[in-house]
């Protein structure tokens, strides 16, 4: 592709997956680093929602959403 400039992971030999120094200076990265997710109360809730493993489970997950002040049904989910 003309003008696409493609940089490429590697895996090492025990798994890790080694970035480009260019992605790994965009992101602030360094040696030894690991770059943290900060989820937001939707993304949460929707961990709650889909992770749940029986109608019960179900329940409480719906309420812990509405402790964050989310409606359950707002958050696409996989529903039990």
């Amino acid at each position: 592709m003309a003008g696409i400039e493609m940089e490429w992971a590697t895996v090492g030999k025990h798994g890790a997956v080694i970035l480009p120094s260019k992605l790994r200076e965009r992101f602030g990265m360094m040696e030894g680093t690991t770059p943290i997710e900060r989820y937001t109360p939707e993304r949460k809730a929707e961990f709650l929602l889909s992770n749940a493993i029986d109608e019960a489970d179900y329940r409480r997950a719906r309420k812990e959403v509405l402790k964050l002040g989310i409606d359950p049904d707002s958050i696409p989910h996989r529903k039990r």
